[in-house]
């Protein structure tokens, strides 16, 4: 059965005529220059044919932390609670703090790696607050943040990277799959599974998240053809963070990673990604038109990695400080704090409370690294198919023989 005999039987129902489901929305307010930065002096040579004006992006809140309107996505947040917003920053906070113990301890020695998500706060914790229990995601290497969000205990997102597990969670206890070394190959995971949701009736969604670099993998354009043809209710959330490692956006695409959605004929949107509240509203919109069977659309959180690629990197070789310090003035965490001590929904007491918790929780991620047991070296042949198998009994005591020949003969 081909693909386009199956898609034929199952009209695709699309948001063709709405308002700004192209991208460019109605109703976006906050300059776009300003949104997304100032023009950049780096190290390296940005291509000379950038457009003179940004795209315009969805805001809602300002980085002043200024509340601003938007005629199409303010009710996704309307019900939104000063409790609930305060969880948000919380979640921000906490994330943020997780990731600096972790990148700390990679440096004792503790980890082989790790990739820091520092920047990207508001667009992880606002699309993963985004996301229904029985919802799926498909996450990279970085999204501890959406992890979070999930409810996996951030120690167990460091088995793998200290090289004592291969995930250190199970993926249906919180419908959050393992994390993905391989660039791109996650988003034909999620279009899979997306596809199987729809077949089973369910009104369940699935989120992929993607960095800009994996763009340009061939298994995310062949994610965007078979999501596009068979009406998958999958949300792609690529979070352009403006590196990927040393190669900037430009040299990527010729167009900003939003549009390229129109070509397979779904829509796509950039939302500022160091807002929270338009990334959760944002997020909200392409879940809800995946549950109705609307198909899949393409979110381009626009963000920031502020520190390395991983640990293994240097970012000072191929970008200069301006950068960073434009990016700097629109800190996610910093402008939602603005926001709620300007409404008056925070004081300080939420602040030391929350900084103290922090401090708990670095202390605790930092004692349960060092206590991981080493691995089970005979692990690896449990997943390897669901009834056994003889080829693999046969493998598994090959290697404890091996094993066993490394054994002291003089109990020593």
């Amino acid at each position: 059965m081909t693909v386009e005999s199956s898609a034929a039987r199952k009209p695709r129902r699309t948001a063709a005529g709405k308002a700004g489901t192209t991208g460019s929305k109605t109703g976006t307010t906050g300059d776009a220059t300003g949104a997304t930065g100032t023009k950049r002096t780096t190290r390296t040579t940005r291509s000379t044919a950038k457009k003179s004006a940004d795209p315009e992006l969805v805001q809602l809140l300002t980085p002043e932390g200024k509340r601003v309107k938007n005629a199409e996505y303010d009710a996704y947040v309307a019900g939104i609670t000063p409790d609930e917003l305060r969880g948000l920053y919380r979640d921000m906070v906490l994330t943020r703090r997780f990731d600096a113990e972790a990148t700390a301890l990679q440096r004792q020695g503790e980890l082989g790696l790790w990739a820091s998500l520092l920047g990207q706060e508001a667009a992880q914790i606002g699309s993963g607050r985004a996301t229904r229990e029985d919802d799926y995601v498909f996450p990279t290497y970085r999204e501890h943040g959406v992890a979070w969000c999930r409810g996996v205990d951030p120690t167990n997102l460091l088995g793998m990277f200290r090289g004592v597990n291969n995930g250190g969670w199970d993926p249906n206890s919180n419908n959050f799959h393992l994390y993905t070394i391989v660039i791109g190959s996650q988003t034909l995971h999620a279009t899979g599974y997306a596809m199987g949701v729809a077949k089973d009736g369910a009104d369940s969604a699935v989120i992929a998240y993607f960095g800009d670099g994996a763009s340009s993998q061939g298994d995310v354009a062949e994610s965007f053809t078979f999501a596009a043809v068979y009406n998958a209710p999958v949300v792609f959330f690529c979070q352009n963070n403006q590196w990927a490692i040393s190669e900037p956006t430009e040299k990527q695409s010729r167009v900003p990673l939003y549009q390229r959605a129109q070509g397979f004929g779904f829509p796509g949107v950039r939302v500022d990604g160091n807002d929270v509240l338009a990334c959760l509203a944002v997020t909200k919109w392409a879940l809800e038109r995946a549950r109705n069977g609307e198909g899949p659309t393409l979110v381009e959180a626009f963000t920031y990695r502020m520190g390395a690629h991983t640990t293994s990197d240097d970012p000072t070789r191929y970008r200069g400080d301006e950068e960073r310090l434009a990016w700097e003035a629109k800190d996610p965490i910093l402008r939602l704090r603005r926001y709620l001590e300007a409404s008056n929904h925070a004081d300080e007491g939420f602040f030391a409370e929350l900084e103290s918790e922090s401090e708990t929780l670095g202390k605790r991620v930092r004692e349960a690294v060092r206590a991981m047991p080493d691995p089970d070296h005979f692990a690896i042949f449990e997943n390897a198919y669901a009834d056994g198998h003889a080829l693999v009994d046969e493998e598994r005591a090959q290697f404890a023989a091996y094993q066993a020949s490394f054994a002291d003969e003089g109990g020593h």
